[in-house]
């Protein structure tokens, strides 16, 4: 575990668990929220070093430069694909900052390149594990002590390949898709309690799962995905964060069940 500078653990401010918070939108949301004056706990996979071959996952040199630039951060190794190291996220939270306010399900790979019917058991199941289960993870830790926040907050990132199909990106698209339906059962499950449960569905943003993107369609330059968004560019992951971000503050108290795109357009 890493710490970054900050106030003392007693500050009555809330607290937000963000997975995916190494790189990316994952790390856009949390020094979104930091700047908002929450305490946080970061959770990535964080390898040692950059992977030479398959998905490029971030390190823990990123996740623990990220919670350095926070005030009051504490960096912790999770792969969400166990539930063992997302309830140890959820504890490292409760044990530190005595709470759990908000839970940011950001966590995601990208992969696909083949159809459906030649995509292979192991890219079918690490994506569904990592983008499907690994949301239903974080729900299972954190949700009995987001019943305990005065006012708790589940945002889970999905993608726009969660409204609509992409070619070549089923087993992908299938996940988002479910983290969809999940989080809006969620809700469904939440009603009458002060916990609210909502999705964003962001467009092609300006980060290495984009780049990844462009591997599979066999594009020279990521930035051609931008001519598909109404936009005509491509999102910067702090203006996805700042829908994050919306959703987990007090003005968003009347939504739940909530799917709420921020894709340039895209989808519109």
């Amino acid at each position: 575990m890493t710490r970054g500078s900050g106030g003392p653990a007693s500050s009555p401010a809330p607290v937000a668990l963000i997975t995916g918070a190494a790189r990316g939108l994952g790390a856009a949301v949390a020094e979104t929220l930091d700047a908002a004056g929450y305490r946080l706990v970061l959770a990535d996979l964080a390898v040692p070093e950059p992977p030479t071959a398959g998905y490029p996952y971030a390190t823990g040199r990123e996740l623990d430069a990220v919670a350095a630039r926070c005030r009051d951060a504490v960096a912790v190794r999770v792969d969400v694909r166990r539930q063992a190291d997302v309830d140890a996220a959820v504890a490292v939270a409760r044990e530190r900052y005595g709470r759990l306010d908000t839970a940011v399900a950001a966590a995601g790979i990208i992969a696909g390149g083949p159809p459906i019917w030649q995509t292979d058991d192991d890219s079918w199941q690490t994506l569904l594990a990592v983008n499907l289960t690994g949301v239903f993870h974080v729900i299972r830790a954190a949700v009995p002590a987001l019943l305990e926040a005065p006012a708790g907050r589940f945002v889970a990132i999905a993608s726009a390949a969660g409204t609509r199909p992409l070619a070549r990106l089923a087993a992908y698209s299938a996940g988002k898709h479910g983290v969809v339906g999940l989080v809006r059962s969620l809700a469904a499950d939440l009603a009458g309690t002060a916990v609210t449960a909502n999705v964003v569905c962001p467009g092609s943003m300006d980060t290495t799962m984009l780049a990844e993107s462009a591997k599979i369609y066999d594009l020279p330059d990521p930035g051609e995905f931008a001519s598909h968004a109404y936009l005509r560019r491509l999102l910067q992951p702090e203006e996805v964060a700042a829908a994050v971000a919306f959703l987990c503050s007090p003005a968003a108290s009347g939504m739940t069940g909530s799917v709420l795109a921020a894709d340039g357009g895209f989808t519109g």
